[in-house]
């Protein structure tokens, strides 16, 4: 798998999801800074990292969403690409356009940084194949901007096209019907908050987040 990490100014969880890909690839991946034109020739996989992309100014992703790499990025999606993006990197993907709805600010208004029960509600994608459907995991959140919102139009074609990738078992955020990921039509691009490269090995205290790593593996080995 030849991958590539997007690194905006204000990511930190670059290098869990480098850390991620490189245990189950045994290839570190390529960490492309926000400012180049080009993806690396021949990336195959495309990882959109947790953070604070710009400080969160404006709003969250908007910023990055316009970094320069993002039409590469756009563009690869386009062609069938996997695309993931993670809390901070959903954000990204929301406001450039390739998943719908939008992240807001967490009910209570409150940080959330906790371990959260998720059901896997579409277990056919690119990204959850390695999952069993309606299988209960855990996976570590760590947002204040994560409250997933759409107009009740969207969250229906959501649902009847299988586009909830994953839900949350509990109110985490006040996320329009408990959706935690979202896939864009294609199913190549999926949109989450939880951290699954941050439950990849025992000493994280789980590995649910393993298995999305080791589907895409197997789908692009």
């Amino acid at each position: 798998m030849t991958a590539a990490v997007i690194v905006f100014p204000g990511s930190n969880c670059d290098r869990d999801m480098a850390r991620a890909i490189e245990l189950v690839s045994g290839r570190a991946p390529n960490m492309v800074w926000h400012g180049d034109a080009d993806l690396p020739a021949g990336t195959d996989f495309v990882a959109l990292p947790g953070g604070f992309s710009y400080g969160d100014y404006l709003r969250s992703g908007a910023m990055a969403a316009r970094s320069p790499i993002m039409a590469a990025v756009v563009a690869a999606a386009a062609r069938g690409v996997p695309v993931l993006g993670i809390c901070n990197g959903f954000q990204v993907l929301t406001e450039a356009g390739l998943l719908p709805g939008a992240l807001m600010r967490n009910a209570g208004l409150n940080f959330v940084c906790r371990d959260v029960p998720l059901a896997v509600e579409n277990s056919q994608s690119l990204f959850t194949s390695r999952y069993a459907a309606y299988e209960e995991i855990s996976m570590p959140v760590a947002h204040h901007d994560g409250c997933f919102f759409a107009d009740d139009a969207t969250l229906d074609r959501l649902e009847d096209e299988g586009r909830v990738a994953l839900r949350y078992l509990d109110s985490v955020n006040g996320s329009a019907r408990q959706i935690a990921g979202v896939l864009n039509d294609a199913g190549n691009v999926l949109g989450m908050m939880p951290h699954p490269e941050r439950a990849v090995e025992d000493a994280h205290g789980g590995r649910d987040g393993l298995r999305l790593f080791e589907g895409l593996l197997a789908v692009l080995a």
